[in-house]
């Protein structure tokens, strides 16, 4: 959920039934602000408090990347 003013570009935003911000994630699961080819985020300066808060490099933002690794093999 998008919980503060961050500045989120409106094309990344998806609102829920009851009208809360949440991150936009595309057919594929993954955030639509998220660049396939590098995983950095195109909108890091403008990313909300969620993504603030995972941090990079910990050890879910690696099993998260070595998941889609394995999956663009297969």
């Amino acid at each position: 959920m998008i919980i503060t003013d961050t500045d989120v570009p409106e094309q990344h935003i998806a609102y829920d039934e009851w009208g809360g911000e949440t991150m936009l994630r595309l057919a594929d699961g993954w955030c639509s602000a998220l660049d396939r080819d590098t995983f950095l985020c195109t909108i890091y300066e403008n990313r909300p408090w969620v993504c603030r808060e995972f941090e990079m490099g910990s050890y879910e933002c690696r099993e998260e990347r070595s998941d889609f690794m394995l999956l663009k093999h297969v």
